[in-house]
């Protein structure tokens, strides 16, 4: 009894909290649009022939949208969705160059502190969550953690509008000589890497009621 106790009085708090910097923070929508780069070229192995070779994810557009709350520091607390659609290329001894469409998203919950001057407002940012990469086909979908951290620039035209642009990094933290996009049960590549690293950068508008 006393267990349970504990934890609607926990709950209670928790909620209780969460009303309260609702009711006290201004909350946003900001859609955008940008450009991914840069991505990290993996070493792999195909496992039926052991032939080593290389793959990346090409560069390509990406959009998305930020779902917030301000705070008092002065900063924010985001939820971020960004969706890249672009294909997995081959390098080394690999052919074809392209081997699959594929989706890139990544889903953050993340955090910025500003430094405003007048209308201007210098930000840095840092995220954590998942990458989610889709490829068309047969191949299996792969989740990874993922971490981001960034800096940016918004100008308020007025208090409900403010325009934005910004410079992300994004770490996807994958497992050493780790299976990669299986096909029909059969894994074709064991992945030689720890970490893939991508480039990102945004403009959009952000609108707060």
């Amino acid at each position: 009894m006393k267990k349970y106790t504990q934890l609607l009085l926990t709950a209670w708090v928790g909620t209780s909290a969460l009303f309260t910097v609702s009711a006290s923070a201004e909350v946003f929508v900001a859609p955008f649009a940008g450009y991914n780069f840069a991505a990290s070229e993996f070493d792999v192995t195909k496992t039926d022939t052991s032939e080593q070779g290389s793959v990346k994810i090409a560069e390509s557009a990406n959009y998305g949208v930020m779902f917030g709350v301000t705070t008092k520091d002065p900063g924010n607390i985001y939820f971020l969705y960004s969706s890249q659609s672009t294909d997995l290329r081959t390098g080394g001894n690999f052919s074809p160059d392209s081997i699959t469409d594929l989706t890139v998203d990544y889903f953050h919950i993340g955090g910025s502190l500003f430094f405003p001057n007048g209308n201007l407002k210098p930000y840095v940012t840092a995220s954590v969550g998942m990458t989610n990469m889709r490829p068309s086909g047969d191949y299996s979908n792969e989740s990874r953690f993922s971490m981001g951290f960034g800096a940016g620039l918004e100008y308020e035209v007025t208090p409900a509008v403010s325009l934005f642009a910004d410079a992300r990094g994004y770490a996807t933290f994958i497992s050493s000589d780790n299976a990669l996009f299986c096909n029909g049960g059969q894994c074709i590549w064991n992945i030689h890497a720890d970490i893939m690293w991508q480039g990102q950068v945004n403009a959009g508008v952000k609108l707060t009621f």
